[in-house]
């Protein structure tokens, strides 16, 4: 029995032998032919075959796809004869060089450079030739040049290279004359407009390029719709196709369409817990369900909702656990949605890698993640991580990706990005009844690539002149808290109101952070240095005050932010406390001011809001609180009443209080107007205060004063202009009223 089964086996290995020589060969060498520039090494390691290697004559063609994706060859071919492999190639010509013709500016050009792929010392590949040209074709669409036109001449060289040169014709950019809505009959199309990143161009907007007809921005733009909508409650939106149609010369008009569909509230909201979970942990969650149940739907609550089981996995330290939610229309136009926290697979970050940051430093790119090597993974912190980079302004784009690795228990995450530009270069006029005003900025929100923010200003008006430089570093020294420094300079002329003039110098240095959810802490210190000078005709009191004046003090303050959103906020509500304690002085004193804004929106445009507001500064070394240092109300917080002229007089002067308070209550109403979109109309009812000085002056009337009225905030093509007509209901004897105040200006 033995001896059959060794036959069988011997006969099976000599028949396999058979069949193994029949198909493939041993290489024994490796000839090549027709290289000049490329060594024999290089080819070898590229083609992935090696003396000794069973070659199988099927993977020839292997061997000539590998070398063709070098780009180094224009043709190959692939034998194999007596065991002796032969490669014989023609190579590509080498790029001596690349010229663009036809564009002037230095910026653009470098751009435009940036996006070939066969530049100097890279092969030529005739193929990709035309998708060299389409790549400049849509990178100047995108820019704005819509009518530019790209040419390519190769010419050839007696060194087996060539001379790549684009001759590209610009034409003028095509620009966005007017911006249209089209379906849209619940918002204004001014309040869409004010959410797109596209603009009208109007003459003060000449510096803007956001006035250009550029695709990946109107991409965004319909992004940014829909999501406005989805966050007012319309859970079909769609935003179709957007339209550009030229009008005339290089002048389009741009049509966004918008299908709102019919308004969703949120009905029943559960939250589904681990059993083994403690259920107290999540009681805030709950309330949170509860309070939103029958209001509009809103992507933003939940997003936010989401936030706080954010909040919670980290404090309460559960680092393996996932949230979703799942979504169930029922009927009249309402949603069920179930919130469900899982625990996840217990996964750790092994690399985190991170491309296309060509100016942005890499670890200004890590300070923004939640995690890092060696963490814990999970969806809570990825997506955090994720958010943070997105939301830092210094990307027009950011793909994040979760990748295996050998480690079953362990992924690396691979993160690239676009960069855009952040540098930014203003200007400002404006004209009201409180006399002119001139305005001049720039800002840079990436400076040296470290995500750090560079602000310079100077504004002028009738009163003042001002000057101030600031500088916000990030993740300072790789923490979590930002570094804070502010220069500037000030001259005041109040003599016509106030009874003094005064020159301030100011040096701020601090920092601040998020201490705990949506709850930001920034202290800072200020040194400040101020020449104080009265009028010849003040009191006595008020001369007293004449001279050089030096501090330092810190200055901090907490704001807690529960607001929908900054801009326009139609929910929520943010406080914020201030207090400038003094340390080193020559004239102590302790200031104190505390802020309250709550929003809530009854209609689709009809929001309202209630604020609160009160300052006190008291001396703390028993001589007179200087003047420039007391409280004043203005026109925002009080209106009805000139600026600086309510509250206690010394003489003929308005000298301002220790003390102040003011509240306001505000309704936007629905549009009295249909054919202007573009006019907001608001009634208002204020109400302030301002009482209290250190001496006995001619007069200190503590009488509260009140107004109301209406407020119109109207969008000129000179800029927006603002009208405030005010009654006031009560009233000192010594108070300057104004019925009628108006401003106009724009920024450019």
């Amino acid at each position: 029995m033995l001896k059959l089964m060794s036959k069988y086996l011997l006969i099976f290995f000599l028949c396999f032998a058979k069949i193994t020589s029949a198909t493939a060969e041993i290489i024994k060498s490796i000839s090549i032919k027709g290289n000049e520039r490329i060594t024999d090494e290089t080819i070898i390691i590229f083609s992935k075959i090696n003396i000794g290697d069973d070659l199988i004559i099927n993977d020839l063609n292997q061997i000539i796809e590998n070398l063709y994706e070098t780009d180094f060859f224009n043709t190959v071919s692939v034998s194999v004869k007596n065991n002796i492999l032969n490669i014989n190639v023609e190579e590509n010509n080498l790029v001596q060089s690349v010229e663009i013709n036809g564009v002037k500016n230095k910026k653009l050009k470098q751009a435009l450079m940036d996006q070939l792929v066969m530049n100097e010392k890279k092969s030529y590949v005739e193929a990709k030739s035309v998708e060299e040209k389409l790549k400049l074709s849509n990178f100047l669409k995108y820019s704005g040049y819509y009518f530019s036109t790209v040419d390519l001449n190769v010419k050839q060289n007696d060194d087996n290279t060539v001379s790549l040169i684009y001759d590209i014709t610009l034409n003028k950019k095509a620009v966005v004359k007017n911006i249209n809505f089209s379906g849209n009959k619940i918002f204004k199309s001014r309040l869409l407009s004010n959410i797109i990143v596209t603009e009208e161009n109007k003459f003060w907007k000449f510096l803007s390029k956001k006035k250009y007809l550029n695709e990946n921005q109107i991409k965004l733009d319909q992004r940014l719709l829909k999501n406005f909508y989805l966050n007012e409650g319309y859970y079909n939106v769609k935003v179709s196709q957007t339209n550009a149609n030229i009008i005339q010369d290089n002048n389009f008009n741009l049509t966004y369409n918008i299908n709102a569909g019919k308004k969703f509230f949120f009905n029943n909201l559960t939250l589904s817990i681990p059993a083994d979970y403690d259920p107290s942990n999540f009681k805030f969650i709950q309330s949170i369900l509860d309070d939103m149940r029958n209001k509009p739907y809103s992507s933003n609550k939940i997003n936010k909702l989401l936030n706080e089981i954010d909040n919670i996995a980290i404090t309460k330290q559960y680092e393996f656990i996932n949230a979703s939610f799942k979504e169930k229309i029922v009927e009249n136009n309402k949603i069920d949605i179930e919130f469900i926290i899982n625990e996840s697979q217990k996964l750790y970050v092994d690399r985190i890698n991170i491309f296309g940051n060509d100016i942005t430093n890499e670890i200004a790119i890590r300070n923004l993640l939640i995690v890092d090597e060696g963490d814990p993974l999970n969806e809570i912190l990825n997506n955090k991580s994720k958010n943070n980079i997105k939301s830092s302004g210094l990307f027009s784009n950011v793909d994040y990706k979760i990748l295996d690795t050998r480690n079953e228990f362990k992924k690396d995450i691979e993160i690239t990005v676009t960069e855009q530009p952040t540098g930014e270069i203003s200007a400002g006029a404006g004209y009201g009844t409180s006399g002119q005003t001139l305005t001049f900025g720039i800002k840079e929100n990436n400076f040296s690539g470290n995500a750090t923010k560079l602000n310079a200003n100077l504004s002028f008006t009738s009163r003042s002149a001002k000057g101030g430089f600031n500088i916000i570093i990030p993740n300072y020294n790789y923490s979590d808290k930002s570094l804070r420094l502010n220069l500037s300079r000030a001259s005041n002329d109040y003599l016509s109101t106030s009874g003094f003039k005064n020159t301030i110098t100011n040096f701020t240095l601090g920092t601040g952070f998020e201490y705990k959810q949506d709850l930001f802490f920034t202290p800072l210190v200020v040194m400040e240095s101020e020449d104080l000078t009265t009028d010849k005709t003040a009191s006595s009191a008020l001369k007293k005050q004449d001279g050089n004046y030096n501090t330092v003090e810190l200055d901090y303050s907490f704001l807690y932010d529960k607001r929908d959103q900054s801009f326009r906020p139609t929910d929520g509500y943010y406080s914020r406390f201030n207090q400038a304690l003094p340390l080193l002085s020559n004239h102590y004193s302790l200031s104190n001011k505390y802020d309250f804004k709550t929003y809530h929106k009854f209609s689709e445009n009809t929001v309202s809001s209630f604020s609160f507001h009160v300052a006190a500064v008291n001396s703390l070394d028993g001589s007179d609180v200087r003047v420039s240092d007391r409280k004043y109300l203005s026109t925002r917080k009080l209106r009805g009443f000139e600026a600086g002229k309510i509250g206690p007089k010394d003489n003929e002067d308005f000298i301002g209080g220790n003390y102040a308070s003011a509240a306001s209550l505000s309704t936007t109403l629905p549009t009295l107007l249909p054919e202007l979109e573009s006019v907001d109309f608001n009634i208002f009812l204020d109400a302030g205060n301002l009482w209290g000085v250190d001496y006995d002056s001619s007069l200190d009337n503590s009488k509260i004063r009140s107004s109301t009225g209406l407020s119109i905030d109207w969008l000129t093509p000179i800029g927006p202009l603002n009208f405030v007509f005010a009654k006031p209901i009560t009233k000192a004897s010594t108070d300057v009223k104004q019925t009628f105040r108006f401003d106009i200006g724009t920024t450019f």
